[in-house]
C-alpha cells in the first residue's frame, strides 16, 4: 500500500473514532451534525480562555497582538491565547489528532477541505445562528453591539470570499474569510512595451503572445504557471465544465471539455511555450526573475508572492518593471479567478460561552477595516472587506503601488479590482484528493509523446486513472 494511502487510512480511522467521541460527549451545542444554536440569554460575559491556531510569522503576530489588546478593552473576560502552528497542513494535522480526544482549539486558520475533514466528527460550529443574532452584547467601556452581523457588515465582505463559508453541500455557514490571495499574471512590462506586445486577456491571446515571444527570444519559455491544480480547476470554472460536487458523485472532472483543454496545453508545452512548477522543478518565478540563461516573460502565481516575482536590483535599479494583470479568461465577460488564503472556523465546546466568545473575536477581526488594512500591508494578503479603502494608510499604500518597490501593493490593487470574479470549489472529505489528482494530471499529460491520436488516448487513460485514484 502506498504511504499516502496508508496515512489516509489511519486518519480516516482516527476521525471515525472522533465521531464516536463527539456523539458520546455532545451537549446542547452539538446537535444535528455540528449546527450551533445560541442558548437563551446569549453571551453572559463569563471569563473564558480562547485558543487560536494560525500560521502567522514574526511579521504578523505584532499586528494580531495589538488588536487582541484592543479587543480586550471591550471584552476583558475573554482571554485570547494565540499560537503559531507551522504550516496550514500542520494546523490541520494537529487539530485532526486533537479532535479524537476532544482537545481541539477554539478557533483555527482553515481551508475548506480542512473543515470537511473536521466535520467527520461534527466538530465545527455553524455560524448561521450567530450571524443572524440580534441579541445585544455590552462592552466594558459602556458601549454595545449586536451579537450578529449587521446588514452593512455582511455587505462589506467581498462576496466571493464570504461565499466560501457555505460550500459544504448543506447551505450552512462554517467559516468567515480572514485574509485572501488569488492568482495574477505577472509580466515583464519593460519587455512588453519595448516589443509592442499587448497583455493577453484570453487564452487564445495568450497562445499568440507566447508564439510572438518565442520568435523574439527562441531560448525563452514565455509562460510559467506555478500551481497545476489551480490551473486545471480554474479552467473548469471558466469553461463551466464539471470538476467536483459536494453531494452525490463527487469526482466529475473526467469529461471531454477538460480533456480538450489539457490537450491544448500539451501542444503548447511541446512548442516550448509554457512550463509549470512540477516540470520546472521549482517556483516559476525563478525563470521570470532570471538574470541569465533561459527566461520567461510571464508568470502566473500567487498574488501574495509578488515580491518573489520582482527581479533583484542591480546598482539600486530593477532590471525590468513588473506588470500585474488578471489571468487570461475563456470569456472575459464572465471572469473566474480562484479564491485562496485562510478563513477561520470555530470549534464546538462543552461550554457554549467559549463558542460565543470565539465568534465575538473573529467578528472583531474580520469586520475591522483598520485590522484588515494593517494586516494586508504587513502580509501582502488581500483584505476581505471593502471598507479598507476608507483607511488612509491603506489608501496611500495603494496610491503608491508600482512594479518596483511597491509591487505587493500593485498586486493587492489588482486583486481588489477583480473582486467580483472569485470562485471557490465544493468542499467535502476527499476534495483535497481531487485537487492532488488534477494537479498531477497537468504535468503528466503535458509530457506525453506520440501522434495526436496517441496523445489523446494517453490523456483519456490518465483522466480515468485519476478518477480511480480519487474513488479508491
Amino acid at each position: 500500500m502506498k504511504r499516502k494511502s496508508f496515512l489516509s487510512l489511519i486518519l480516516a480511522v482516527l476521525m471515525i473514532a472522533a465521531t464516536i467521541l463527539a456523539v458520546a460527549s455532545c451537549g446542547t451545542a452539538k446537535t444535528s451534525k455540528s449546527n450551533f444554536t445560541i442558548p437563551e440569554g446569549g453571551y453572559d460575559g463569563s471569563e473564558v480562555t480562547i485558543k487560536f491556531y494560525h500560521t502567522m510569522g514574526t511579521n504578523l503576530t505584532p499586528v494580531l497582538d495589538a488588536y487582541i489588546a484592543e479587543f480586550n478593552k471591550l471584552f476583558p473576560n475573554i482571554h485570547i491565547e494565540s499560537e503559531t502552528v507551522g504550516s496550514y497542513d500542520d494546523v490541520r494535522d494537529q487539530i485532526s489528532t486533537q479532535i479524537t480526544v476532544d482537545n481541539q482549539p477554539n478557533i483555527a486558520y482553515c481551508y475548506p477541505d480542512h473543515v470537511a475533514l473536521y466535520n467527520l466528527a461534527g466538530a465545527v460550529a455553524t455560524l448561521d445562528d450567530l450571524i443572524d443574532s440580534t441579541i445585544k452584547v455590552n462592552h466594558a467601556d459602556g458601549t454595545s453591539e449586536v451579537l450578529g452581523l449587521t446588514k452593512e457588515q455582511k455587505d462589506d465582505f467581498i462576496p466571493g470570499y464570504y461565499a466560501e463559508g457555505t460550500q459544504f453541500g448543506d447551505g450552512l455557514m462554517y467559516t468567515l474569510p480572514f485574509s485572501k490571495s488569488t492568482e495574477v499574471l505577472y509580466f515583464n512590462k519593460t519587455f512588453f512595451e519595448a516589443n509592442n506586445i499587448a497583455v493577453p486577456t484570453t487564452w487564445d491571446e495568450m497562445e499568440a503572445v507566447c508564439a510572438k515571444i518565442k520568435e523574439i527570444d527562441p531560448n525563452s519559455i514565455p509562460l510559467g504557471y506555478d500551481s497545476e491544480a489551480n490551473w486545471f480547476i480554474t479552467m473548469c470554472e471558466q469553461y463551466g465544465s464539471p470538476y467536483t460536487s459536494a453531494t452525490g458523485d463527487h469526482y466529475l472532472f473526467d469529461n471531454q471539455t477538460n480533456r480538450d483543454f489539457v490537450k491544448k496545453f500539451h501542444d503548447w508545452y511541446q512548442k516550448g511555450y509554457i512550463t509549470t512548477q512540477a516540470l520546472y522543478g521549482g517556483y516559476t518565478s525563478g525563470l521570470f526573475t532570471a538574470a541569465t540563461g533561459t527566461k520567461s516573460y510571464m508568470s502566473i502565481g500567487s498574488s501574495a508572492g509578488a515580491t518573489h516575482q520582482r527581479p533583484a536590483a542591480v546598482d539600486g535599479k530593477y532590471p525590468f518593471e513588473v506588470g500585474i494583470a488578471s489571468i487570461p479568461q475563456v470569456d472575459p465577460a464572465k471572469p473566474k479567478v480562484i479564491s485562496q488564503g485562510p478563513s477561520v472556523c470555530i470549534f464546538l465546546k462543552e461550554n457554549v460561552q467559549e463558542v460565543i466568545a470565539s465568534w465575538l473575536f473573529i467578528k472583531f477581526l474580520t469586520t475591522s477595516a483598520e485590522f484588515q488594512a494593517e494586516f494586508s500591508i504587513a502580509s501582502g494578503y488581500v483584505p476581505v472587506i471593502k471598507s479598507v479603502s476608507s483607511v488612509k494608510a491603506y489608501a496611500d499604500t495603494l496610491a503608491n503601488a508600482d512594479g518596483g518597490d511597491n509591487v505587493s501593493a500593485l498586486s493587492t490593487k489588482k486583486c481588489l479590482e477583480q473582486a467580483d470574479a472569485y470562485y471557490t470549489s465544493p468542499a467535502f472529505n476527499g476534495s483535497s484528493t481531487a485537487r492532488d489528482q488534477v494537479g498531477a494530471l497537468i504535468p503528466k499529460c503535458l509530457t506525453f509523446k506520440g501522434s495526436d491520436s496517441e496523445v489523446i488516448d494517453l490523456i483519456k487513460k490518465a483522466f480515468a486513472d485519476a478518477i480511480a485514484e480519487c474513488e479508491y
